[in-house]
């Protein structure tokens, strides 16, 4: 048993530690483990599932997580240049303030609470992202072929090699932002190639290049390829809010008591 927890331990070091990539993976797990214990909050209170857990609040003013979640980000900043602690406790305590701040990036984005709209996925999406890049890096991958100048040299071929490949890798991601392939256009900052196939694809019918490029025809076809992803799909009910049931025994009374009104005063008349 000691035998593979060393070996473990010894492929660890090597290719972890001695890399200087163990305070990124300390960033990523902080990040992942904080999102999914925040959305599993945030899903609990919506549905009351645990009757002593509840929004904070302070007077009549709700307080968002993504307070929070700045908060750390000021202090991950914060401690790491005045108190210069060891990097993996910065990394945590950034990744925690990370997690918290881009699972409400569509609040901030359209300053307002959309986070179980349609607009909510949004954030979604900037988890996937921030997931994306940043595990590439921990495995010593950067876009647009940033650093792979040292590799091939310091001339003038290098520099316009590489400049070259950032030029065409900006294009095609923009292309894909622009029709609406987020990841497509994420991962394509690293494999050309996808980014190449998804700025070739047909545009999602709401993105700001098929408003723009497509006529009626082209419309129709980007719609009926989607059609399945603009389906609304309707958030989680909110127990907490007054059942139909009641609402209809209290019309009920108010109606009743209405009718009695007017029947005596129609035996007054």
């Amino acid at each position: 048993m000691d035998l593979p927890l060393a070996s473990i331990w010894s492929t660890y070091t090597e290719h972890v530690v001695e890399q200087g990539n163990q305070p990124i993976l300390f960033m990523l797990v902080a990040f992942g483990t904080t999102f999914g214990i925040t959305r599993f909050i945030t899903h609990s209170i919506r549905t009351d599932r645990f009757s002593w857990l509840g929004n904070v609040e302070a007077g009549d003013t709700h307080i968002h997580h993504l307070v929070w979640g700045i908060t750390l980000l000021l202090v991950s900043g914060l401690v790491g240049i005045a108190l210069q602690p060891p990097l993996e406790v910065t990394a945590i305590i950034f990744g925690i303030g990370a997690a918290l701040t881009l699972d409400e990036f569509a609040l901030w984005l359209h300053l307002e609470d959309v986070y179980w709209s349609e607009q909510g996925r949004q954030s979604i999406d900037a988890v996937i992202v921030f997931s994306i890049v940043s595990g590439f890096m921990a495995i010593g991958a950067y876009p647009l072929g940033i650093g792979s100048s040292q590799d091939s040299g310091s001339g003038v071929e290098a520099i316009v090699s590489v400049s070259i490949t950032v030029a065409i890798g900006l294009v095609l991601a923009y292309i894909c932002f622009r029709k609406g392939k987020l990841i497509w256009g994420v991962i394509g900052i690293y494999f050309q190639l996808i980014g190449l196939i998804g700025a070739m694809r047909l545009a999602k019918p709401e993105s700001a290049w098929a408003r723009k490029h497509y006529d009626e025809k082209k419309m129709a076809r980007s719609r009926k390829r989607y059609a399945r992803e603009t389906i609304a799909h309707p958030p989680a009910p909110d127990l907490t809010a007054p059942k139909p049931a009641d609402t209809g025994t209290a019309n009920g009374v108010t109606t009743a008591a209405a009718d009695e009104t007017s029947a005596t005063s129609a035996e007054k008349t």
